[in-house]
């Protein structure tokens, strides 16, 4: 009896709140690293530094041609959650998603901001400068297996 007092009273309120409104988007051109999204927030394969630039460019493609959504590491330190690049309508797999990842670029597009996290729609890549961050050297590549062994 008190669970379904509970359950109509649930009801009632989810039924009478006030519909979400759609956050404004703010047009922004930012500049940064197209990133892997899970492998940088799960921490999965080490630490940020770890999972950006030139070590982490091959696990970059895995993922995102495996359905992981793409991300645009900020210089500001904020990831921007990317939505769609030049109308590539995919989100993840995309040919374009691919061909950038890791690399740095400046993004000029549409910027919605929503429960704290930052989403990028791309309207255009105004500058494509390649994988700038050379961090291989430094963390070899991660994960490590991401080398064929032609021994193998």
């Amino acid at each position: 009896m008190i669970f379904r007092s509970a359950l109509a009273a649930w009801v009632a309120a989810i039924g009478f709140a006030a519909p979400a409104q759609a956050a404004e988007g703010e047009r922004v051109q930012i500049t940064g690293e197209i990133i892997d999204t899970w492998c940088y927030f799960s921490g999965v394969m080490g630490f940020t530094d770890s999972v950006t630039g030139s070590a982490h460019h091959t696990c970059a493609l895995w993922c995102s041609a495996g359905g992981i959504p793409v991300g645009l590491l900020g210089e500001d330190g904020e990831v921007y959650m990317v939505l769609k690049i030049e109308g590539d309508d995919q989100s993840a797999s995309g040919d374009t998603q691919l061909k950038l990842a890791s690399h740095e670029i400046v993004a000029d597009g549409m910027l919605y901001k929503r429960d704290g996290l930052n989403y990028l729609v791309v309207e255009a890549v105004v500058e494509d400068r390649g994988i700038t961050n050379l961090n291989h050297e430094d963390f070899g590549v991660v994960p490590p297996f991401a080398i064929p062994n032609p021994d193998k």
